[in-house]
């Protein structure tokens, strides 16, 4: 019998493959689709403290082999998500991980401490600590320090539930960044959100989008991902969750190769709902075939060449 499961921290999952904030929505619109009991968890919406109406149209737009977005954490609020959705999102048959973002430093604490109080039925919380699209809101993890006091200070109000640090690509060097979320007490970092890019039409010598610039997802990303991962996986310091370009068995295992302990499915999401659930019913034969007997006897598997 194969072990699926995976360890991060304090947070056990029952298998590697997640299902990615912002992707899935609040779990309920994709109840018809996918198979929640099969999955090894699920990150809904990212929250914020008050509404947004997030950015102004056109907020989407396809490019060779992705999707840039820019959405603008369009939600209504942390209080509205304990109430009305969270009820629900604790009766599914899986793992359930809430995703937060402040605008300060003292919301970020605010929210993390209503979180605690609140949350009941949640496994875990992911810090959205590097949101391209939204004012400000990669200030957080572009800087070492700024990302460990907040993990610090929001582990401080959440001294029991798992908290995962996503991280944005968009820095000199994500390594030393997942180090200050671990210093900061993060029990996993997530690697990565998405690249910044923008869409323009040249013929009307405008932005496509409507915010100018926007979140690059998709297949396109998968190759800058990994890298990601496989820096920040390589320090062993804190377990890696995987994020970008996710789609088919094959993607999952190059991210566990590469050090990843977990995968998270995002834009595929959109296309093809039931990539996650293919992805895990595959993973027993692709672990057997490397001669695994676990998850985690693959993950930082990979032999750098010499």
């Amino acid at each position: 019998m194969i072990d699926l499961s995976v360890t991060l921290g304090r947070l056990t999952l029952q298998n590697p493959v997640l299902v990615a904030s912002g992707t899935f929505g609040y779990a309920k619109e994709m109840a018809g689709l996918v198979d929640f009991q099969k999955l090894g968890g699920i990150v809904p919406k990212t929250v914020t403290q008050s509404p947004r109406a997030g950015n102004p149209p056109p907020r989407t737009v396809e490019t060779a082999s992705g999707l840039l977005n820019a959405i603008g954490l369009d939600n209504d609020g942390l209080e509205h998500f304990l109430e009305q959705y969270l009820p629900y999102l604790r009766s599914l048959p899986t793992a359930v991980i809430g995703n937060i973002a402040g605008k300060t430093e003292e919301e970020w604490v605010t929210m993390a401490a209503r979180v605690a109080e609140a949350g009941n039925g949640l496994a875990g919380l992911e810090l959205n600590l590097s949101c391209p699209n939204v004012s400000g809101g990669l200030d957080f993890a572009t800087n070492p320090a700024m990302t460990e006091r907040i993990v610090r200070r929001c582990r401080e109000v959440c001294p029991t539930l798992p908290l995962i640090a996503k991280l944005t690509p968009n820095v000199t060097s994500i390594a030393e960044i997942a180090s200050a979320a671990a210093a900061g007490g993060a029990d996993a970092v997530t690697c990565v959100n998405t690249f910044l890019g923008m869409a323009i039409n040249w013929r009307h010598r405008r932005p496509i989008l409507g915010n100018g610039l926007g979140g690059l997802s998709g297949p396109a990303i998968k190759p800058l991902a990994l890298r990601c991962v496989w820096q920040v996986a390589r320090l062993k310091t804190i377990p890696v969750i995987a994020v970008g370009g996710i789609a088919t068995i094959d993607d999952a295992m190059e991210f566990l190769v590469a050090g990843a302990s977990a995968v998270q499915v995002g834009t595929a999401n959109f296309y093809d709902p039931i990539a996650s659930v293919r992805i895990v019913d595959a993973l027993p034969a692709a672990l057997t075939q490397l001669g695994a007997g676990s998850v985690r006897d693959v993950v930082g598997t990979l032999a750098w060449p010499t």
